[in-house]
């Protein structure tokens, strides 16, 4: 496959649209070109991930763990999966299983580091975009942390907060003794 042709979904990726020609050209020289065959895993929920997967061509399914390997979420040409992976050591939060034949660039955390410590700017760019997806995080935990505090504010009036067990009814057949 031509290199434009491999340099194309990086373009359509959030995490790379900010990057110059030059550097995404230079990312997919060195990421690895894998092909999948229809059922085999691109990775292992639970395993550590050590690089990123773009999908070229082809299509992949994410399996639920509690489904007995029943697809889920599909995957299509144009993803990446383990993004993270190829900055930082991650364990996979899923299993990712080809549905068709795929192509795929397979970008090494090893190499991603390499690069980035000779290219400062792209040193610097990822690192803005993990900032902000920081940033982002603890707007959405703040957010979420304003909600159950306004719950317990609410499910707390009026009761004994310093012992908020005093009042909970044990489920039925379980005995409490306090000692």
């Amino acid at each position: 496959m031509a290199i434009d042709a491999l340099v194309k979904p990086l373009l359509r990726l959030p995490l790379f649209q900010g990057l110059k020609p030059l550097q995404l050209t230079e990312i997919v020289r060195q990421a690895g070109r894998i092909i999948y065959k229809p059922g085999d895993i691109l990775i292992h929920e639970g395993q550590v991930g050590d690089s990123a997967i773009i999908i070229v061509t082809g299509e992949a399914f994410r399996v639920e763990s509690e489904s007995d390997g029943m697809p889920a979420d599909t995957i299509i040409e144009g993803s990446m999966i383990a993004e993270l992976a190829m900055l930082v050591e991650t364990v996979h939060s899923a299993t990712i299983v080809a549905r068709t034949p795929i192509r795929a660039l397979k970008i090494s955390r090893e190499d991603m580091h390499a690069q980035m410590a000779e290219d400062r700017q792209l040193a610097q760019y990822m690192m803005n975009i993990i900032t902000e997806r920081l940033r982002s995080l603890v707007s959405e935990i703040n957010a979420i942390d304003g909600v159950l505090a306004a719950l317990t504010d609410t499910g707390t009036k009026g009761r004994d907060i310093a012992a908020p067990w005093a009042s909970a009814v044990p489920p039925q057949g379980v005995s409490v003794s306090v000692h």
